[in-house]
């Protein structure tokens, strides 16, 4: 599921030809949705029931969110709340948010949206607990990254196309500390918070 008629036809094209290759088939559906239209998620999660949600659908670049405040409450929190109630109104087993360091003590519109987005997700998994479902409900957890390389939210492009053109680099402060992590990395630590979680998890990259 993507908003982006672009990425959502660059991961179909690169899908497909790793399915041809292995020669493996497995029916996979492409669907151009966004997040923040309630009735249109009910129509997803009505027709298709998924069992585990992956929750990236986040817009995550700091300078450009610092002018756009609106959309980023908009999508990074209201689209979060949206998927959140409705996957426990369809029985989702786990849900995963991808969550950045950003949202720790954020300082950024963006960090703040996200912060907003995992207190979402803990008062859900605190509501699942006190309500004493248990197994039988979702189970939320969240998942904080750092720069994930090669990924479209990543400042290496940036880095790199500065090197090109003879420089400077451009650094938010030379005291800053990054963090950076492979796709790989990125995938396994996902993967894994559906086996970990107990609900109501932060899950971070040692």
């Amino acid at each position: 599921v993507d908003n982006t008629e672009y990425n959502l036809y660059k991961i179909q094209q690169e899908l497909e030809e790793i399915l041809k290759n292995l020669k493996i088939k497995v029916k996979i559906k492409y669907l151009l949705y966004n997040i923040c239209n309630e009735n249109k998620l009910e129509t997803l999660f009505k027709e298709h029931k998924p069992d585990i949600v992956y929750h990236a659908a986040a817009y995550k670049h700091v300078p450009l969110l610092e002018h756009n405040i609106v959309s980023a409450v908009e999508n990074n929190i209201i689209g979060t709340l949206n998927l959140v109630k409705i996957s426990l109104k369809y029985g989702v087993k786990f849900f995963t948010l991808i969550s950045s360091d950003k949202a720790v003590r954020p300082t950024n519109i963006m960090g703040a949206s996200k912060r907003l987005a995992e207190l979402i997700i803990q008062s859900f998994a605190n509501k699942v607990k006190n309500e004493n479902k248990g197994n039988n409900s979702t189970k939320f957890s969240l998942v904080r990254f750092g720069n994930v390389l090669g990924s479209s939210g990543s400042v290496v492009p940036l880095f790199k196309k500065q090197i090109q053109d003879g420089g400077p680099i451009t650094l938010t402060d030379k005291n800053v500390n990054r963090y950076f992590m492979t796709i790989s990395e990125a995938v396994q630590l996902v993967l894994n918070t559906t086996i970990f979680s107990k609900g109501g998890e932060v899950f971070l990259l040692d």
